[in-house]
C-alpha cells in the first residue's frame, strides 16, 4: 500500500500449541493531504498502531488499527478480517468496517472528515488486491497448496459446542449454489446462509422457505440482511395466516374469470423463463372489480403468483439450470381512458404493494407492446408505486415489435411469438370482452355520477395489511404534479437537457382555469442559468425558429378544464424546452417524466399525443 512508509514489529506471540500468533507492529503512513493542510499540523508523516490475530485453527486472519498521532483529537479505529467461506471450504470471505470520531482537528474537521472518507473507500479496494498479490507470488514459487494447520498429536482438543454443531447442519453441497441459484459472489453466499441461519430461531414459522425464496428477499432488500430477515418471516406469517401454501390445490377459477379475463401462460422465453400473457387493453376493470370484488381480483392475482413460483421450479428442474423468474408480456392495444377509472387504478396499487412484498424478485423483465397514445398517464400514475429496480425491468415496443433486430425476437423464439402479435403460435388467451351485468355481485359496489367507490369485505382488509392501505389511501395522484399559477401574459417552461438519444418525454397537465398555449421546443444552443421563474429563455438572448431552435410539437390551444397527455422521442442531445403561455392567467397542474432509451424498444408510432376534456357533469376523463 503506497501510504505505508515503514513498519516496526513490536510484539510478536505464539499461543496454544501454536494455533494463534498475535503480531503488533507501529505503522508509519505519508500523509495525503494538500500541502496547507500538512503546513498547519506540522507533520508530513502519522503513525498507527497495528494488532494482527491469526487463528490457524479456525481459519482467520484479523487486523485492526488505531491512530496514534493525534489520539487526542481524532480516534480513528479500522477492522479486517480474512476467514473461511463458513459452508465452502476452498473460499476465503474478506470483510472491513471503520469508524471516525473527530473531537477537535485544527478547524479542519469536515475536510479531516472528507479524507478520511476518501482514503477509506480507497483501502477498501486494497483487501482482495492484497491476498490476490500474496496468491500470485506464491503461485510464481511453484506454491499452488498449502496444507491446513492441524493441532499436534499430543495436543488436546477443545469440546464443540452445541450451536456449532447446529451451524454444521446447514450444509451446502459444493455445486449446489450454481445448479440451484446461479453464481453468487462469496459475499453473497455468507448473506444467503446467515439468513438462512437466523431463520432457525424464529419459533412460530410452519415451515422454512427454500433457498430461492431467501435469495430473492436478500436482492429485494440490496442483500442487507437484517431487513431481508423482517421482510422475509412478514411474509411467511402472512402466508400462513392466509393459508397461501395451500392456494393453488383450493382455488376454484370462477367463470367470469374464465370467460373474460385475457390472461394466461404461453410457454418460455430463451431463458427458459415461463411467460404469462396479460392483455390489459381488452381487460374490463369494471366489470372485473364489480363481479369478484376487491378481494376476489386479489385472489386471481395471488393464484397468478403462485403458479409463477411453480412453472419457474418446473422449468429449473426440466432444463436442469438455474430459473428464479418468470417474464410478463403485457399488451396494451386498446387501453382507453377507461382504463384510467379511479377505483380500478386503486385496486391495482393494492395488489401490487401486496404482490411486491410477498413474492419480490419473482417477474425478471415486463414486455409492453402495442402501447397507445393514453399509455404516458397510465405509466405516470402506476410506476410512482414500483421501485426503480423493478421500473428497470420494464422493456417497451412499437407496434413493430414482433421480428425486429431489438424486439420480442431478442427474447422469443420465433416460433412462440403469438398470432395477435404477428407471430404464428395461437394462444389460448381470448379478447375477453365486457363482463355482462349478470355476474355483478349485488350490493359489493355504489354507483354515484360515475364514479364507484370500493367497499372492501374484511377478508381483503386481513389479506392487504394496514399499513399498505395508508399507503395508497394517502397518495393522491395530484400529489405527483406540480402547481402553477400564471398570471396573464406570463408563461411557465420546464427546461430538460437531454443527454439519452431516443429518450421518451411523456407530459401530463391539467388546465384547471382559462386558456393555455402549449408548445414544445427543442434547443441546440447552450442556455444561460435563469433566476427569475415568470421571465422566459427566449428573452434572455437571440433565438432565430429553425437555426437555433426547432418546434417540435405545434403549439396547442389548451381550454379550461382540458387535460393533455402526450409523448415525444428525444431524438438529439439537446435541451428540449416545454413552454406553457397564459394570454389571460391560469391554473396549470402538470407531470412530466423522461423514459430512458434503454427501457424502450421499436418505434414510437403508438405513443403519439393524446388530447383529453374531463367533464364534471360526467364526472370521469373522456376521449376527444
Amino acid at each position: 500500500m503506497p501510504i505505508v512508509v515503514d513498519c516496526e514489529v513490536i510484539k510478536d506471540e505464539c499461543l496454544e500449541n501454536g494455533s494463534k500468533r498475535n503480531t503488533s507492529r507501529r505503522c508509519k503512513l505519508a500523509v495525503d493531504a494538500p500541502y496547507i493542510f500538512k503546513k498547519v499540523i506540522g507533520v508530513d508523516y502519522v503513525f498507527f498502531l497495528q494488532h494482527n490475530v491469526l487463528d490457524m485453527e479456525n481459519r482467520t486472519l484479523s487486523i485492526e488499527a488505531v491512530n496514534e498521532s493525534f489520539s487526542s483529537r481524532i480516534e480513528i479505529f479500522e477492522r479486517c478480517r480474512y476467514y473461511a467461506h463458513p459452508e465452502n471450504s476452498e473460499w476465503t470471505c474478506f470483510d472491513q468496517s471503520a469508524s471516525l470520531d473527530i473531537k477537535n482537528f485544527f478547524g479542519f474537521e469536515y475536510s479531516m472528515e472528507k479524507m478520511g472518507m476518501k482514503q477509506y473507500t480507497h483501502t477498501t479496494t486494497k483487501g482482495k488486491e492484497i491476498i490476490e498479490f500474496f496468491i500470485s507470488q506464491l503461485r510464481e514459487e511453484g506454491i499452488t497448496h498449502v496444507e491446513r494447520w492441524t493441532s499436534p498429536a499430543n495436543a488436546s482438543k477443545p469440546q464443540m459446542d452445541r450451536a456449532r454443531v447446529q451451524c454444521q447442519r446447514i450444509f451446502l453441497e459444493g455445486d449446489f449454489i450454481t445448479r440451484t441459484l446461479g453464481q453468487l459472489s462469496p459475499m453473497q453466499e455468507s448473506k444467503l446462509l446467515e439468513l438462512r441461519k437466523m431463520l432457525d430461531g424464529v419459533d412460530d414459522l410452519e415451515r422454512l422457505p427454500s433457498y430461492q425464496t431467501i435469495l430473492r428477499f436478500l436482492a429485494a432488500r440490496d442483500w442487507h440482511v437484517n431487513q431481508a430477515f423482517v421482510m422475509l418471516c412478514d411474509s411467511l406469517r402472512w402466508r400462513q395466516k392466509h393459508h397461501i401454501d395451500s392456494l393453488l390445490s383450493e382455488y376454484s377459477k370462477p367463470a367470469v374469470v374464465a370467460e373474460h379475463f385475457p390472461g394466461g401462460w404461453h410457454h418460455q422465453d430463451k431463458d427458459g423463463r415461463p411467460i404469462f400473457i396479460l392483455r390489459l387493453g381488452h381487460l374490463d376493470v369494471k366489470g372485473l372489480l364489480k363481479a369478484l370484488g376487491m378481494d376476489g381480483l386479489l385472489r386471481l392475482a395471488l393464484h397468478i403468483c403462485e403458479e409463477g413460483i411453480q412453472k419457474i421450479n418446473e422449468s429449473a428442474e426440466r432444463l436442469e439450470k438455474p430459473v428464479l423468474y418468470w417474464s410478463l408480456l403485457l399488451d396494451l392495444e386498446g387501453l382507453s381512458m377507461r382504463h384510467l377509472w379511479r377505483p380500478g387504478i386503486k385496486a391495482l396499487l393494492y395488489i401490487t404493494e401486496t404482490v411486491e412484498r410477498n413474492y419480490p424478485e419473482t417477474m425478471g423483465r415486463v414486455h409492453v407492446v402495442r402501447a397507445p397514445r393514453v399509455f404516458p398517464i397510465a405509466w405516470t400514475i402506476v410506476s410512482a408505486f414500483i421501485d426503480d429496480h423493478t421500473r428497470s425491468k420494464f422493456l417497451f415496443y412499437g407496434p413493430d415489435c414482433a421480428h425486429i433486430k431489438e424486439g420480442l425476437a431478442q427474447y422469443l423464439d420465433e416460433e412462440i411469438v403469438p398470432d395477435f402479435l404477428g407471430g404464428s403460435c395461437k394462444t389460448m388467451i381470448h379478447e375477453a370482452g365486457l363482463v355482462p351485468k349478470s355476474f355483478y355481485k349485488t350490493n359489493s359496489m355504489d354507483d354515484h355520477d360515475g364514479e364507484v367507490s370500493i367497499n372492501l369485505p374484511a377478508t381483503t382488509e386481513a389479506f392487504v395489511p394496514a399499513k399498505q392501505h395508508s399507503a395508497i389511501d394517502q397518495h393522491d395522484h395530484q400529489n405527483l404534479y406540480k402547481s402553477v399559477e400564471l398570471k396573464a401574459g406570463f408563461v411557465h417552461e420546464l427546461l430538460i437537457r437531454n443527454e439519452d438519444p431516443k429518450s421518451v418525454l411523456t407530459w401530463d397537465f391539467d388546465v384547471m382555469r382559462n386558456d393555455l398555449h402549449f408548445t414544445l421546443y427543442r434547443i441546440t444552443t447552450k442556455l444561460p442559468e435563469k433566476n427569475d421563474s415568470a421571465v422566459s429563455y427566449f428573452d434572455l438572448q437571440d433565438f432565430i425558429e429553425g437555426v437555433n431552435y426547432f418546434r417540435e410539437e405545434p403549439t396547442l390551444i389548451c381550454h379550461h378544464k382540458e387535460s393533455v397527455q402526450g409523448s415525444h422521442v428525444m431524438h438529439h442531445n439537446d435541451s428540449y424546452l416545454m413552454h406553457w403561455f397564459s394570454p389571460l392567467g391560469a391554473h396549470l397542474n402538470v407531470f412530466y417524466e423522461v423514459l430512458s432509451s434503454a427501457n424502450y424498444k421499436g418505434s414510437m408510432t403508438s405513443l403519439q399525443s393524446a388530447f383529453s376534456s374531463n367533464s364534471s357533469e360526467a364526472g370521469g376523463v373522456q376521449s376527444r
